[in-house]
């Protein structure tokens, strides 16, 4: 008996693991980007991040916070309805020569994964 419990809980367990997965609304084209290198007098470089909404809700962009006050970013303000693309695009401003590797996390509203985390990296250097 105590084992066909602990069978169903396990499956139990599974399943709502593999419902979650299957869940994804918010695909984005890539979480992470590499500048490379580029140069301290340069000024900021800049990427924008693309997601499409893969659900049947609109989703909204509820916060977008940098790790760091050299990282800004600019987003989608109004919701995006399923099958459309918002954006996130961040800008990082060097202010001394050196490698960087910041985050952006992102909250949702309407979507899932609720919450995303973005990276930018790369080496700021002399011209």
């Amino acid at each position: 008996m105590k084992k066909a419990v602990l069978f169903i809980i396990i499956c139990s367990i599974t399943s709502m693991i593999c419902a979650q997965k299957a869940d994804t609304t918010i695909v984005f084209n890539k979480l992470a980007h590499d500048f490379g290198s580029i140069t301290k007098e340069g000024g900021k470089a800049d990427y924008s991040f693309e997601f499409t909404n893969k659900g049947a809700h609109p989703v909204t962009i509820l916060n977008v916070a940098s790790s760091c006050g050299c990282t800004t970013s600019v987003n989608t303000k109004e919701p995006v309805e399923p099958g459309k693309t918002g954006y996130i695009t961040v800008s990082y401003q060097p202010s001394a020569i050196t490698t960087f590797d910041k985050s952006v996390t992102v909250k949702f509203a309407g979507g899932s994964p609720e919450t995303i985390v973005l990276r930018i990296r790369g080496s700021a250097e002399k011209k």
